[in-house]
């Protein structure tokens, strides 16, 4: 599954399957600017560390164009006020400020560029990046896949699939890789509330691609791990700290939590490029506080009081101690994590 993000040279702007009506309905949203881009991020058009990541590369080449567009004279300064914006548009995934980032250092070994010049090269530099998260993915199945056995049934929380990438997954590549292999395993996916990513996307994909899956409410994993029903969870993650910890969709702690009281192997599953070695540890990666109408409402019926408060923060962070292994397209990575990463980086 690699259509839900494309670059349409007819249109010349980033097509992306809108993943909120997922998976009842299927819609395209175009982004033309850099609001487009940001609007799509925020409100969670797109999701998952990688994707954003590579949005974030073609909202790049989109912020360039359009500042060329406008006609601005001093276009330096206005296209790296274009760039913050974009790189500032959530603050937990590191794979977006990641990809802007990149972008700029790009931009940066070729200063004679004029702004029509830096349209083109962008452009490319998006279309590479996202061929290679593709290719990533793939690695990271390759990597992970002899840690799960045949008959094996792997819990997942979030959606940390295809479409949270370019295509292929994170947490789920390494469940594609071993079906691949010929081995029979199955999933269940935590339905992962307030956004359901779980029930509506994980279990989307999977029903689509044929890999038996099975959805859970979220208060049921205990009773689940209790009955020897799961023997693996794999998650992914949106950014990992240089010491290991893992922030992922709120409820991965709880999950962590409770393999580790059961003795089921916990893995994370994501690309390089979501370890942040700038960050030392889980308690300095910010977290999201979303809008409280994601909790209060299901679609458009209300399940709260008017007037009751909510909490709805996006993320957790799971502590390292709890973590088997972070699944890599360079390896798999075990403690201790914090010579692992440094190593990794070196």
């Amino acid at each position: 599954m690699t259509e839900h993000i494309q670059y349409s040279p007819e249109k010349d702007a980033l097509v992306l399957l809108d993943q909120r009506y997922l998976p009842t309905r299927e819609e395209w949203y175009v982004c033309k600017n850099v609001k487009d881009i940001c609007e799509a991020l925020v409100v969670m058009v797109v999701r998952g560390a990688p994707a954003i990541g590579v949005t974030a590369a073609y909202g790049c080449y989109l912020a360039a164009r359009e500042v060329s567009r406008a006609g601005v004279a001093d276009w330096k300064p206005a296209l790296t006020a274009k760039l913050e914006q974009i790189a500032s548009a959530r603050p937990t995934a590191v794979n977006l400020r990641w990809a802007v980032r990149l972008m700029q250092a790009e931009w940066a070994k070729h200063p004679e560029f004029s702004l029509d010049e830096l349209c083109v090269f962008w452009l490319a530099k998006a279309k590479v990046v996202h061929a290679e998260d593709i290719e990533t993915c793939k690695a990271i199945g390759a990597s992970g896949a002899d840690l799960l056995s045949d008959g094996d049934t792997v819990m997942t929380h979030c959606n940390a699939g295809a479409l949270a990438t370019a295509g292929y997954g994170t947490a789920l590549a390494p469940i594609r890789a071993a079906v691949e292999q010929g081995k029979k395993i199955s999933v269940i996916a935590n339905e992962t509330r307030p956004f359901l990513q779980g029930a509506r996307l994980t279990a989307y994909e999977l029903y689509r691609d044929g890999i038996p899956v099975k959805v859970a409410c979220d208060n049921a994993c205990a009773l689940l791990m209790q009955r020897g029903l799961v023997q693996k969870v794999i998650v992914g993650a949106d950014r990992i700290a240089a010491n290991g910890d893992a922030a992922n969709k709120i409820g991965t702690f709880g999950v962590a939590l409770l393999a580790h009281e059961f003795g089921i192997p916990f893995y994370v599953a994501a690309p390089v490029s979501t370890i942040d070695p700038e960050t030392a540890d889980g308690s300095l990666i910010p977290i999201e506080d979303r809008t409280p109408r994601e909790v209060t409402h299901v679609g458009n019926t209300q399940i709260t009081p008017d007037g009751v408060g909510v909490f709805n923060y996006a993320f957790d962070v799971t502590p390292n101690r709890l973590i088997h292994g972070i699944i890599t397209e360079r390896g798999v990575l075990t403690t201790p994590y914090t010579e692992a990463i440094a190593k990794l980086f070196k």
